[in-house]
């Protein structure tokens, strides 16, 4: 089996979930990832932030994945089951492995933010590691996360777990503070959760980044990841700058609003979020659109 590192190389969209009256749109989602099938994306991330995980009932979840399992083809899937309690965290891992993917996302407890420190954390990924059927990335994402992040010595201790494959960064500073500390010949990926900082992430070693820029704009941040592996430094940091300026004004101002905003007007299905989320107004999609215009991508604009 090829390395962690191998397998997590690459640029993954963090897939959303389609909403139409306030329903999961599983047309609208396999739509979707047909379309990113035929991209340069190494794979996704199902049941993330943007995937509204949180707002999703156990049976949706699980709809939802089915479509996945359908429509995965040859790209690698990781999988957001985290819940606050170790034993629901490890019985949704396990109820998902005969479906074929890849890796079990899983975010930090948070409920009891002020509880949850390192020793707390280690335990917590510990135990579902150790009972878990697939390969386990931990998430460290404090602003969807009450402010629980995981502290830099325990990701060290965890890296070594054999059944702990990496980490999805998603803290404001980026990957840098993890990056710095681990073995870069260790088989323990950190990736980049966010097209603001997977540039630089790869100069300190990271495989790759999981961005909700890829969405709607798939390929320009694969274009970005080949520029860096073939050398290219200067065009690939020019390409990251701007695609960092976009990320910004659609995902950094409006959320997962603005990124499903930002796909249905680049030629995807990205639907509704659900309430009490609302779509961004009018005045707001006129915003999105001029990033795309003023960054030279108004050729993917369809609407």
């Amino acid at each position: 089996m090829a390395s962690h590192r191998t397998l997590l190389s690459g640029v993954f969209a963090p897939v959303v979930t389609p909403f139409r009256d306030g329903e999961p749109d599983l047309g609208a989602l396999r739509s979707n990832l047909r379309k990113l099938a035929k991209t340069g994306l190494t794979g996704y991330l199902a049941l993330g932030s943007n995937g509204e995980f949180m707002s999703l009932s156990d049976s949706e979840q699980m709809s939802v994945l089915a479509v996945f399992a359908e429509e995965k083809a040859d790209k690698v899937v990781m999988v957001g089951t985290a819940r606050e309690s170790s034993k629901h965290t490890i019985a949704f891992t396990n109820d998902i492995i005969e479906m074929g993917f890849e890796y079990a996302s899983v975010l930090t407890p948070h409920y009891f933010a002020k509880q949850m420190n390192g020793t707390k954390l280690n335990e917590y990924y510990q135990r579902v590691a150790d009972n878990s059927g697939m390969p386990v990335l931990l998430y460290n994402a404090p602003g969807f996360a009450g402010g629980v992040q995981i502290p830099p010595e325990t990701v060290v201790e965890l890296s070594s777990h054999p059944n702990i494959a990496g980490m999805k960064d998603s803290s404001p500073t980026g990957p840098g503070k993890f990056l710095s500390i681990i073995d870069p010949e260790a088989n323990f990926a950190i990736l980049a959760g966010s097209a603001n900082f997977m540039y630089p992430s790869l100069h300190l070693g990271s495989p790759g980044g999981i961005v909700s820029l890829a969405n709607y704009l798939p390929e320009p941040p694969c274009r970005m990841y080949r520029l860096f592996i073939e050398g290219a430094f200067d065009k690939a940091r020019e390409l990251h700058d701007s695609l960092a300026r976009i990320n910004k004004a659609v995902a950094g101002a409006y959320g997962v609003a603005g990124v499903k905003a930002a796909m249905s007007m680049a030629g995807f299905d990205g639907g509704e979020p659900r309430h009490p989320l609302l779509p961004v107004n009018e005045d707001d999609r006129t915003k999105i659109r001029d990033a795309f215009l003023s960054e030279g991508y108004g050729g993917s604009l369809v609407d």
